[in-house]
């Protein structure tokens, strides 16, 4: 038991450094669009690429994962990862960071799916729910540590020390995980020779349950992708908020869920993932609408919303990501898991284009339309209700 613990908030660290990654390129977009003379159109596409490029890679991966060791695939990857990030770094141009980004998703889009493949190899689906709260507290770190050190040096120095940061932590996390994390070879069947991707797919789809867990996790991120990218360049830009404000933003709104990620998932287990799943659906569209119409100068009020969100809108990942790992059975959980995160890396891209298409940059520099996006995402993640009832839990779980 003490040993899983360890291993969970092992892999934790591990997904602090890969949201973290993704996390920062939303704070900075003023800055990088100010730095690169580029529009909101071209931000959205410095996202979607990470997106995109970790679609790619997940289909691909989906054929492959169950094939190794957990360890020796999770290395490969987060090594991978580690360097796209230091490319990152090294970025000059526009072009060039499109390019890294594209790199590190290639390799970052595969390091959730591992971890969710070996979280749910170590915790049964009845203690499955606390893994996940501690897994989705990662998030709340990198909010709370991660993205206002972040902020803090981009601003002391340049955008691109925050990579530096990310790529650094991620070669010692590296060592860290080889020293420590044994070899997890009980999910491999021998004479399973590996699938092209259109095989496994048609091995998922002809399985309605987990069809619908996809279709939950896409529609699902879809809703959660629509306003998150732009919540910092619009609260500097219509607002007025300085950096340091939105860095306060994000330490508040990340340390109050790190608290709460770990409750959702206590109570997760004890009343049940669906019913869990609903309740917070309902009450995170509150915080939803009111970012999109946010116009007050008000800090507090601003944090409040803001924090409101980060809590419930995170918080509903918990109840989803318990019933989605547990609608397929151990000895395909992998490939499921890498599909499932092209899926997802999808809807984040797609998400990302279509906020970037919809919101405009007015003459005055002001970004217009944003209202239209809290919409669209309490309309898509309503959809989620129709879905998230016809999950069941598979055998071996």
């Amino acid at each position: 038991m003490k040993r899983e613990n360890v291993l969970l908030y092992l892999l934790a660290t591990v997904n602090f450094t890969n949201i973290m990654d993704v996390m920062i390129i939303m704070p900075l977009g003023n800055q990088l669009m100010n730095t690169f003379s580029i529009n909101p159109q071209q931000f959205s596409l410095i996202v979607s690429v990470y997106s995109f490029s970790a679609f790619f890679s997940g289909l691909i991966a989906a054929s492959y994962v169950d094939r190794f060791d957990r360890k020796s695939a999770i290395l490969f990857i987060y090594a991978g990862f580690a360097l796209g990030t230091i490319a990152c770094a090294l970025a000059p141009s526009y072009l060039f960071l499109l390019i890294a980004r594209s790199l590190t998703g290639l390799f970052g889009g595969i390091i959730g799916a591992l971890v969710l493949a070996i979280v749910s190899d170590l915790f049964s689906y009845e203690r499955r729910g606390k893994a996940m709260g501690i897994l989705i507290s990662a998030f709340s770190a990198a909010s709370v540590l991660g993205v206002p050190m972040g902020l803090f040096f981009a601003s002391r120095f340049s955008w691109h020390a925050p990579f530096w940061i990310i790529g650094g932590l991620g070669t010692l996390l590296w060592v860290v995980l080889a020293l420590n994390l044994k070899p997890m070879r009980a999910h491999i069947d021998e004479e399973r020779a590996p699938k092209s991707p259109l095989k496994v797919f048609y091995q998922i789809v002809q399985d309605s349950n987990q069809v619908n867990a996809l279709v939950l996790t896409f529609i699902l991120i879809l809703g959660h992708f629509f306003i998150i990218p732009f919540i910092a360049p619009y609260m500097e830009r219509n607002i007025g908020f300085t950096p340091d404000q939105i860095t306060l933003v994000y330490v508040i709104g990340g340390l109050l869920t790190v608290f709460s990620s770990p409750l959702i998932g206590r109570l997760t287990d004890r009343f049940g993932a669906l019913r869990m799943y609903f309740m917070i659906l309902g009450i995170s569209f509150i915080p939803v609408i009111l970012i999109t119409h946010l116009q007050t100068e008000s800090i507090i009020l601003a944090i409040s919303i803001t924090s409101t969100f980060f809590v419930f809108g995170s918080g509903r990942m918990i109840p989803a990501q318990t019933m989605v790992t547990a609608a397929v059975s151990p000895e395909h959980r992998g490939s499921f898991m890498s599909f499932r995160s092209s899926i997802l890396q999808l809807g984040a891209g797609i998400a990302s284009i279509v906020g970037g298409l919809i919101v405009v940059e007015s003459e005055s520099g002001l970004l217009e339309q944003y209202t239209y996006l809290g919409y669209l995402s309490v309309a898509f993640c309503l959809l989620t209700v129709f879905f998230a009832p016809k999950l069941k839990v598979a055998r071996g779980n």
